[in-house]
């Protein structure tokens, strides 16, 4: 079945365009300038490969619930709601959760492709260029690999939620380079690591650890590649230049904050947003994880320099500054390490309970 004819409501149009202007830059200057970010395209070559081959995609799911997540990671979970909720609503409320959540993890990485792609072309040295091209291979993998998943283990998809759409809008129109890294590399994949992590490590099903470990594995490069070329960029800016990209990761953050509260799934099921929502917030489970989603946003956007007392009021209004501590290099590290991890376990016949 075509995927159009799966989505949970309507999709108007079948492309999304936006229009931008920019600017194809070539370098006559074939001599790189970072030994950093050289390692890093080579370790992207090294570490291709293929969603086809690498992913066991006949490890078999629950059709009802195919991530056999524990119910205590649900949004209502923990409310007054909850316990007055029959089976059937709760089943019906997993489901759809799972479903959207993948849907926003498919959009987003198709969005990650169109980013890195836009990179190779404006970006202004020759090793960035490089580490790019190894980029957009790795996101139309993840397109690849998330699109499977939805089609062949699920009933249907979900749209772009609104705050998605609108902060790839703002970094696709954005003429300036560095933005691009900005939106995509530290903030939409940051965030996208700590989602993935949740099922890497929660997740009872094989198969879906499976596709969020690999993915998470190019994930980790992302970053790093953000981070490091921003870190190198931004000494050079004026104080003017630094301010907007504040603002932009400021509002790049409550953008991807109201992501979480999906009113559109919440709609389909029956539910009046304005009641669940006003729930949803104020329950301890929801605000933890929230907060644990910033975990790789916050050490980064304050390894590249943008760490201004406004950008730590905004992070500290989100309940997020603990994270300012964290080693980023480290956890981007680890999550490399944990997909070598599955596919050694996998060698050894890893059972579904491993």
């Amino acid at each position: 079945m075509s995927t159009l004819h799966r989505y949970a409501l309507p999709v108007e149009e079948t492309h999304w365009s936006v229009a931008g202007t920019v600017d194809a830059t070539f370098t006559w200057d074939y001599d790189a300038r970072s030994e950093d970010l050289l390692n890093l395209y080579a370790k992207g070559k090294r570490l291709q490969w293929d969603a086809e081959s690498r992913i066991d995609w006949g490890l078999a799911v629950d059709p009802e619930d195919p991530m056999q997540m524990d119910e205590t990671v649900l949004p209502l979970f923990g409310t007054p709601l909850w316990d007055k909720l029959s089976d059937k609503q709760k089943t019906e409320i997993r489901y759809h959760n799972q479903v959207h959540m993948l849907s926003q993890f498919l959009h987003g990485e198709q969005g990650a492709l169109v980013c890195a792609a836009r990179i190779v072309q404006d970006v202004p040295t020759i090793e960035s260029k490089f580490y790019a091209a190894t980029q957009v291979m790795d996101e139309a993998r993840h397109v690849e690999a998330f699109r499977r998943l939805l089609t062949d283990k699920y009933r249907m998809v979900y749209p772009i939620s609104p705050p998605m759409q609108e902060l790839l809008e703002k970094t696709l129109t954005e003429k300036r380079w560095d933005f691009t890294y900005l939106g995509m590399q530290v903030l939409i994949e940051g965030l996208a690591l700590v989602a993935f992590q949740s099922i890497r490590d929660y997740s009872k099903n094989l198969l879906c650890r499976q596709v969020n470990a690999y993915v998470m594995q190019d994930e980790a490069r992302h970053v790093a590649f953000g981070r490091m070329a921003l870190k190198d960029y931004y000494p050079q800016l004026t104080e003017a230049e630094r301010r907007e990209r504040e603002d932009f990761v400021i509002a790049g953050a409550i953008h991807l904050r109201d992501r979480l509260r999906s009113p559109e799934m919440w709609e389909n099921l029956g539910y009046d947003p304005k009641d669940i929502l006003p729930v949803i917030e104020a329950s301890d489970g929801n605000i933890r994880y929230r907060m644990r989603l910033f975990s790789r946003i916050v050490p980064t956007v304050r390894d590249i320099g943008l760490w201004s007392p406004r950008v730590q009021q905004a992070f500290t209004d989100m309940g997020v500054m603990k994270y300012a501590t964290t080693d980023a290099e480290v956890m981007l590290e680890k999550d490399s390490q944990v997909a070598e991890e599955f596919d050694r376990r996998m060698k050894e016949g890893w059972k579904a309970s491993g």
